[in-house]
């Protein structure tokens, strides 16, 4: 199969597999109890008032109907507007989109430095007690969910050591007119390395709480494929030829190791963006998660749809990224 045809067959796949969460995200939320049309009118609104609002947001047509409307829209952009902001929702979206990615990008960097460092110290040091020592810290680390470490460092780093920030994504005495919401590329493209320091001192423990269980993932995978790869005979020769252990393993084994745990952290990066919705609302971290919250909170549909479409089409491009890059640095799986 040659890598134009597979790139083509996965963005069909990417595209039924939106078109599917489309579906099924527009159904299941308006068979949910409750009216979102009420939550938007005082006490005392007339039958005459919620009939309006129902036209002006499409709620008085059938399921179908509403559904070709809204798939109509989103074909040329449009996702409706959000009934609790009266604002339209590709704008909200998209304004918040960069403080998650940010925090998401930021936390994959924590999680494959610190699980790299464990994997490479463990092969190391392989069959001593610095390998027990990681084996159990790895353990911990993955058996205790994100949110859990989140309050820990709360209480560690916020309460008892008050070093970083603990809400919000921004100090408000920083008084900069950002261009773009990336805030932390742009103040560092500003020069502004005070702003930059103050959005890494507000994103360090929510970056680092989401990254501590996937670096013990990619410790536990990294270390022993690279177990396995040293047994190879090309990496018996480089011992034979006199290089030194860290040469090995950094340089002979590490290369063909790393495979399967770069498609790892593709898979493991898209649940990491949706892991943000419970550390964002736990750090007051103004993100995508954070006002997917509140849209879940105030039944704001449109809202909803417009973030969990967005949240679909981040994981099948990042999934879609993975699998070509593996194809790019497996020559053998362009001619399978």
């Amino acid at each position: 199969m040659t890598l134009l045809r597979l790139i083509l067959l996965r963005i069909l796949t990417t595209a039924i597999t939106l078109f599917g969460v489309a579906v099924i995200v527009f159904v299941v939320i308006r068979v949910v109890p409750g009216n979102p049309i009420a939550m938007m009118l005082p006490p005392g609104a007339t039958d005459a008032d919620i009939a309006r609002l129902q036209a002006q947001y499409g709620f008085d047509k059938s399921i179908f109907e509403q559904f070709l409307i809204w798939l109509g829209g989103v074909m040329q952009g449009d996702f409706g507007t959000s009934i609790s902001l009266r604002q339209p929702v590709s704008m909200l979206v998209l304004g918040r989109l960069p403080a998650t990615l940010e925090l998401s990008i930021f936390a994959l960097v924590i999680a494959v430095v610190i699980g790299g460092t464990m994997a490479l110290t463990g092969t190391r040091y392989r069959d001593t007690k610095t390998e027990g020592a990681i084996d159990v810290s790895a353990g911990m680390a993955l058996s205790v969910p994100d949110f859990l470490w989140g309050l820990v460092l709360i209480l560690l780093f916020g309460v008892l050591w008050p070093v970083f920030h603990i809400s919000g994504r921004i100090s408000p005495s920083l008084n900069i007119d950002f261009t773009t919401n990336f805030y932390v590329f742009e103040s560092l493209f500003r020069l502004r390395f005070d702003v930059w320091l103050d959005l890494l001192s507000h994103m360090f423990m929510p970056a680092l709480a989401l990254a501590i269980p996937l670096a013990a993932i990619i410790a536990q995978l990294l270390k022993q494929s690279l177990k396995e790869t040293m047994h190879l005979d090309y990496v018996t020769l480089a011992r034979t030829k006199g290089y030194s252990e860290h040469h090995v393993i950094t340089r002979e084994a590490l290369p063909n190791a790393i495979l399967p745990t770069l498609t790892l952290v593709g898979v493991q990066f898209t649940f990491l963006i949706g892991g943000t919705v419970i550390i964002e609302r736990l750090f007051s971290y103004e993100g995508l998660g954070n006002m997917a919250i509140d849209a879940v909170i105030n039944r704001d549909l449109p809202l909803i749809q417009g973030i969990v479409i967005l949240f679909a089409l981040l994981f099948t491009l990042v999934n879609l990224a993975v699998d070509m890059l593996y194809v790019v640095l497996n020559p053998r799986l362009r001619h399978a």
